[in-house]
């Protein structure tokens, strides 16, 4: 005998239902929506200067739905801010960091009175190098240049104390071990010298913490200079030393595609 179908329920909608929005933490939420980096919305979590729908939170991990509850902070309103994207030719001296507990001069010196969102790092150089260093508030488009696994090409000159010879490049390319770490360069070549020393170009396709200079220090290799020239098929170009500016539209394209597809 065929089964009579369910009586409907009156009231009660036979439509699917739509599958509910992702939720993040708070802090996380604040992050993507550019408005600071996830640590520093932690902290302003933390310090009681964010609410949700009217209330105070304080939980950095509170799931939160930035699309259906109004977020504050200080009590003004939070919308997802202008997606910035942008390049700084880094000078020796400065950290890579928004402060310092040491009173060093910081990246974001530069930055300052540019009329810039919060923008973040992509990456670091640490305070003795120079060159391109990315910045954004766009944390997707970070994560997938800087993730390890993306080998996204980074390219450096480098001023070396001795004048090398095809073993030493061949050494330098085959790596060291280090502190328990295996340290390789892609690629290492000359590419002039003078009396004493010697420019080598040196590409990485990892970023482990002072890697080249780790590998140039197990040879007992003095570095002088160390310069990030590209990132990807984006090049440092002749932007001059202390100066930013922003990526075209094509570049950070190029970018994210090079990142996500490496």
């Amino acid at each position: 005998m065929p089964r009579r179908p369910a009586a409907r329920i009156p009231g009660r909608s036979t439509a699917p239902s739509r599958p509910a929005a992702p939720r993040h933490g708070l802090a996380r939420v604040l992050s993507k929506l550019g408005v600071a980096s996830r640590t520093q919305a932690a902290r302003w979590i933390e310090e009681g200067r964010v609410g949700v729908d009217g209330r105070v939170v304080r939980d950095p991990e509170r799931p939160t739905d930035a699309a259906r509850e109004r977020i504050t902070v200080d009590g003004a309103a939070i919308q997802a801010r202008e997606r910035v994207y942008l390049m700084l030719n880094k000078p020796r001296g400065y950290v890579t960091t928004a402060s310092d507990e040491r009173g060093r001069d910081t990246v974001y010196a530069l930055l300052e009175h540019a009329g810039l969102p919060w923008v973040a790092p992509v990456g670091r150089l640490d305070r003795a190098s120079e060159g391109l260093l990315l910045f954004s508030n766009d944390s997707a488009w970070a994560a997938a240049i800087s993730a390890p696994e993306t080998h996204l090409d980074k390219t450096y000159h480098v001023q070396i104390d001795r004048l090398p010879d095809a073993d030493l490049l061949a050494a330098l390319q085959a790596g060291v071990e280090d502190r328990g770490e295996r340290l390789a360069l892609k690629a290492v070549r000359e590419l002039r010298r003078g009396d004493r020393n010697a420019w080598l170009e040196v590409v990485l396709d990892e970023g482990r913490n002072r890697q080249i200079r780790r590998v140039l220090y197990a040879h007992d290799i003095g570095v002088l200079r160390l310069v990030r020239v590209a990132v990807g098929e984006l090049a440092l170009g002749t932007l001059a030393k202390g100066a930013w500016r922003r990526l075209t539209a094509d570049e950070a394209a190029q970018l994210s595609r090079t990142g996500a597809s490496a």
